[in-house]
């Protein structure tokens, strides 16, 4: 009997991940949710699902902090709960969602690393690596990152007459599909129009010319996220910043450099493409604590006397 509980359990979760699967959901998420939900089989044990409650979930979780596994671990844990107990509900399998009565484990609110001015403008202006295969492009994107704040799926998402020349401006396609307009400077434009002709090249020779994409790769496609992120981290680290350098970092620099230098906070929400200006505000967080460190370097009554 109670071997028949667990099965029926297993079998749910088992048929939850072909769904994902069928969904075309990433390898990474599958794989997480496999291993979280089969633990998660494991401790319910023989009760069936309407016997599970809020309770039952707080002290699986309670056995995942036993076991030393951290907030974030353990928040994730419980988002694969959720996700699975919604999917059970689209079946008609149950009727109620007992993880959303449990709480999210409170994830300590970590701000990123900026590079500063100094040091985003040496990686630009020093031009690309040597091991670069399309420093065009390479340029371009760093340039465009840095330049517009855009996000990195924003980025590859950018098609060729998405460029309004006129204005210098950009459409850029956000999160749910909403659309902005951002503006690029100069040097966005100088790296875009130096790019175009390399473009061109690749296309006529990959037999790709009706590619409407702005950023390509070597074979005449579509940049994907994962190849941009893999190109700024590389240009990165040739240029001795740190290997945590990534897309959304640059992204991050735009605001508090913005910011920094006097930006209207409601006009950095709108190019950023925030819906809550409560998440632009967080590069306040990351500008006055950059305030609060020169301070204490260079006032000379800010130490305390030895």
């Amino acid at each position: 009997m109670n071997r028949h509980a667990a099965t029926t359990v297993e079998k749910a979760v088992a048929r939850f991940i072909r769904a994902l699967q069928e969904r075309n959901a990433s390898p990474h998420t599958v794989k997480a949710y496999t291993n979280d939900l089969a633990g998660f089989a494991r401790h319910i044990g023989p009760q069936g699902w309407s016997d599970i409650d809020h309770v039952l979930i707080r002290s699986y979780l309670s056995k995942l902090y036993e076991r030393g596994l951290s907030k974030t671990s353990v928040a994730r844990s419980l988002a694969a709960v959720r996700s699975l107990y919604k999917w059970l509900a689209q079946e008609g399998e149950v009727e109620q969602n007992p993880a959303a009565l449990v709480a999210t484990p409170k994830l300590p609110k970590k701000l990123p690393r900026v590079p500063t001015v100094e040091e985003v403008c040496t990686v630009l202006d020093a031009g690309m690596p040597e091991e670069s295969a399309f420093p065009e492009r390479d340029q371009a994107i760093m340039e465009l990152l840095y330049g517009c704040g855009i996000r990195n799926s924003e980025l590859i998402g950018i098609n060729l007459d998405d460029v309004r020349w006129s204005n210098q401006i950009i459409l850029v396609r956000g999160k749910g599909k909403k659309e902005r307009y951002v503006p690029f400077g100069d040097s966005a434009a100088e790296a875009v129009r130096s790019y175009l002709p390399a473009r061109k090249r690749v296309l006529e020779e990959t037999g790709h010319g009706l590619e409407k994409a702005l950023l390509i790769n070597l074979r005449g496609s579509r940049l994907t996220t994962r190849s941009a992120g893999r190109i700024v981290k590389q240009i990165a680290v040739s240029r001795g910043l740190s290997p945590d350098v990534h897309p959304h970092t640059l992204r991050h620099a735009f605001g508090t450099h913005m910011l920094e230098e006097g930006a209207d906070l409601r006009a950095i929400q709108e190019m950023l493409g925030h819906e809550r200006l409560s998440t632009t505000q967080r590069y306040t967080q990351l500008t006055v604590k950059h305030v609060i460190d020169v301070y204490d370097r260079t006032h000379p009554h800010a130490k305390a006397k030895k």
